[in-house]
């Protein structure tokens, strides 16, 4: 072991590991200690994210038009300091896909959104998760959270996402790809790409972490390449 890696196994790991993130925009979202039907061996799983528009800021002027210009710059980001302290980085766009919904939900305890998405009680729908770390063992300062927290959607009584959808793509039934699909192709799909999903707008949490609009059009323009 490096003697610089030796050095940080005796502090808050935690707090030193937040600490290298922060210039990013990135934070710590949660951690969980793996068992073994994870198969990912023995320590903790480390749930690393955003929330807001602050990641947007340290990658904007990075961004390039090359294919997947935020993954590219997220493991730039975040594989050297896997590294330096001494763990093994996974990304929810490797290949076959990780299950990141899950873990997220171990990390954090977040409950699934009528929309699927899973919902912050503070950040709401403008958050998500770029990267998990594997550490070989428990560490200081990463707190283990496996219990489910409470839902805001469980107190919102009229739920306006599931109304705000101009085709109507979001129903207690699920979430109608082929509608969401064909409306944000045609003419009337402009509203969405440039101002953002309507359902995903119309969600009273979290407002002030709402990602700005050059963030917002980048994100659809993304998921509109997965979907039309």
């Amino acid at each position: 072991m490096s003697e610089s890696r030796s050095h940080i196994g005796h502090e808050n790991i935690g707090q030193r590991f937040a600490a290298a993130l922060d210039p990013h925009g990135l934070i710590l979202r949660g951690a969980f200690a793996l068992q073994p039907g994870d198969g990912l061996g023995e320590g903790m799983l480390v749930m690393v994210g955003n929330a807001g528009g602050a990641m947007w800021a340290a990658f904007e002027s990075h961004r390039d038009d090359d294919p997947n210009p935020l993954d590219r710059w997220t493991k730039r980001i975040v594989d050297p300091l896997a590294a330096l302290f001494g763990a093994r980085a996974i990304y929810p766009f490797d290949r076959p896909h990780p299950p990141f919904q899950r873990w997220a939900k171990r990390a954090e305890g977040l409950q699934s959104s009528p929309l699927g998405l899973l919902i912050h009680a503070d950040y709401g729908l403008w958050h998500a998760y770029r990267a998990a770390l594997v550490f070989p063992q428990l560490m200081e300062g990463l707190a283990s959270t496996c219990e489910p927290t409470v839902s805001p959607c469980d107190s919102c009584l009229e739920k306006p996402c599931l109304s705000a959808c101009p085709v109507e793509a979001f129903s207690p039934e699920g979430y109608d790809v082929p509608a969401c699909a064909s409306y944000l192709a045609s003419p009337g799909g402009e509203s969405c790409t440039s101002a953002g999903c309507a359902a995903r707008n119309a969600c009273p949490v979290g407002p002030d972490f709402r990602y700005c609009d050059a963030q917002i059009r980048f994100h659809m323009a993304a998921f509109s390449r997965t979907v039309t």
